[in-house]
């Protein structure tokens, strides 16, 4: 069916943004997940393989089980994905020393990242500065960051935590790959303010903008595709980093932006007869649960 010209019973025409779903880091993982439980029952992916609960329930009911680090600790001759967000090399030495069988599904923007910081942090070091990574405490990707350099770096969730630091010395800063291009503009240029504060040289402010631009530019497509239609339905799981972030872009574009989990969520109190709905989501959001939440309105 052609969502751009499907109406319901009140006139709604509803249409999926072509650009939303799952970025190329989850559709590779998630690829590697199926191919492999197609031909064995069971396999461990190390933290939810996507932040999508009707997701992670679909790969369950075909065999995989997500398991914490504590569980790993303790499994023995067995397989484990590691997910698109990429793990700390204590990770991959238990996997080593527990006989485990490792799918690396890092994704490569962030293994490119990992690399990046293991190099950023050497040469800091030797300056007697801080590195800084922009990204939300305890984050998957966050927390395979720093284990490349032993816990070494200072994470930067908002302004409020760069009072901790002495911008007075050298300082590098990394992003996670998820994080708004905008927010990390707004960090650096805090981070200026408070080194010409401090006595610190701008000169030594090494800025790394690590943000993927599959991701990024989302932000961008999102801020034009809410613009154009009367009502925004946006479909992300509730512990989806990146769904947080791209919603607040579609709710600063159309104040009639709303975000669901699944088509129980849905109120037709938001719809007017004759609007046009666009339907969007995250990084960590299916293809199948879009093309959903477009029958759903269209059966309003």
């Amino acid at each position: 069916m052609d969502r751009k010209n499907s109406y319901g019973e009140m006139g709604l025409k509803v249409e999926i943004d072509p650009k939303s779903g799952f970025c190329y880091g989850v559709i590779q993982a998630i690829k590697q997940a199926e191919d492999y439980l197609k031909e064995n029952e069971t396999l461990r992916s190390l933290g939810s393989i996507v932040h999508n609960k009707e997701e992670v329930e679909r790969l369950e009911s075909l065999g995989m089980e997500v398991i914490d680090h504590n569980e790993l600790e303790i499994l023995k001759n067995s397989t484990l994905l590691v997910r698109a967000h990429g793990e700390p090399p204590s990770t991959y030495k238990t996997a080593l020393d527990n006989k485990i069988r490792v799918i690396d599904c890092t994704c490569p923007v962030v293994l490119n990242l990992q690399r990046k910081i293991k190099k950023g942090y050497e040469s800091i070091k030797k300056d007697g500065g801080t590195l800084l990574i922009f990204g939300k405490k305890n984050h998957a990707e966050v927390n395979g960051l720093l284990g490349q350099i032993g816990g070494n770096a200072v994470v930067i969730e908002s302004s409020a935590d760069l009072n901790s630091v002495d911008f007075s010395k050298p300082t590098t800063i990394f992003s996670q790959t998820t994080k708004d291009v905008d927010e990390y503009e707004n960090i650096i240029a805090q981070i200026k303010k408070l080194t010409l504060e401090q006595g610190g040289d701008l000169e030594k402010i090494k800025s790394h903008r690590t943000i993927c631009h599959q991701v990024s530019s989302r932000h961008p497509n999102l801020k034009t595709f809410a613009k154009k239609h009367s009502v925004i339905i946006f479909v992300s799981g509730k512990e989806s980093s990146n769904g947080k972030i791209l919603f607040d872009t579609c709710k600063s574009s159309n104040n009639r932006s709303y975000k669901i989990e699944t088509c129980k969520d849905i109120d037709s109190a938001w719809f007017n007869k004759g609007d046009t709905v666009g339907v969007c989501g995250a990084t960590s959001t299916p293809t199948w649960q879009l093309e959903e939440a477009a029958q759903c309105l269209e059966r309003l």
